[in-house]
């Protein structure tokens, strides 16, 4: 290869690498910009966010949006039953989908597959479908305006997927594990609580953030079944502040930084293990 073939490559070499840095650039742009805004607006005064010119730097700096958060809209006791019906979700998807996975990969019965696929299909379907027939299931039980019946319907909407994340994850482990402790003696359940069930934390904590994380931006659930003010979850309150005369934008990106915080904070102290689990099962050895 001579001189000017080495330098025409390079160049295109070059080109290359500049361009998909531009198109990173220009997609980070795109998930970055909003959220600046987001926390921009949250800072500014009733006056600055209806400003004709977009203001960026809030000047002076207004924190009226965030005291309201907390004395005005009552976003303190919406915070805890999102807290309460998340956590409830991720306790109920947690568990029922370590026995699954447990039971599907260390098993054999008849209608294995069919079970998976079974689960499978449940995704395809859209949450608008489930609405009534959530809503019809909860009255008969009398479990509609109540946070056990909101729990019940996320763990539902959820359980399937954590499912097929656990399986997956319960696959990496060797089976050989279980026949070593069982030749020792040990139970089925010894063997998954005290043998398997460790080894899965990484699949476990993927599947606890990601049951969380829906639960807390749900909204059309929680609108539906809950009708009492005092059950109300944090996406329903953010959702009122759009009223029918008048948008209350600083309030409401607010009250989206704050919901937004203990999201950002829980994936950045988990996402290692959020990683190491959704990534499960994806290579084989």
């Amino acid at each position: 290869m001579n001189k000017k073939t080495w330098l025409g490559h390079k160049k295109k070499k070059c080109l290359g690498v500049l361009l998909r840095y531009l198109l990173l650039i220009v997609l980070a742009l795109f998930v970055v910009v909003p959220i600046l805004w987001m926390l921009s607006t949250a800072f500014k005064s009733e006056a600055q966010t209806y400003s004709p010119t977009p203001i960026w730097i809030p000047n002076p700096i207004s924190f009226d949006s965030f005291k309201k958060f907390w004395k005005l809209y009552n976003f303190g006791k919406m915070t805890l039953n999102s807290l309460i019906t998340c956590l409830g979700a991720v306790v109920l998807c947690v568990t029922f989908s370590c026995l699954a996975g447990y039971g599907v990969t260390r098993f054999k019965f008849k209608g294995n597959k069919q079970f998976m696929g079974f689960l499978l299909i449940t995704q395809m379907f859209p949450s608008v479908m489930l609405v009534v027939p959530f809503y019809s299931v909860l009255t008969t039980y009398h479990l509609t305006n109540s946070l056990i019946g909101l729990i019940i319907v996320y763990a539902a909407t959820n359980i399937a997927f954590s499912t097929w994340m656990m399986v997956s994850y319960f696959k990496t482990i060797p089976v050989e594990l279980d026949e070593a402790a069982r030749v020792d003696g040990a139970s089925n359940f010894r063997i998954f609580w005290n043998i398997v069930l460790p080894l899965t934390v990484p699949g476990i904590a993927a599947v606890a953030i990601f049951v969380l994380i829906n639960g807390w931006n749900e909204y059309m659930f929680s609108s539906v079944l809950i009708s009492n003010d005092s059950l109300k979850t944090l996406t329903v309150g953010i959702v009122a502040l759009n009223t029918q005369n008048q948008v209350h934008w600083n309030d409401m990106m607010a009250a989206s930084s704050v919901s937004c915080l203990p999201l950002v904070i829980l994936f950045l102290c988990f996402q290692k293990y959020f990683i190491a689990g959704m990534t499960g099962g994806a290579v084989k050895n």
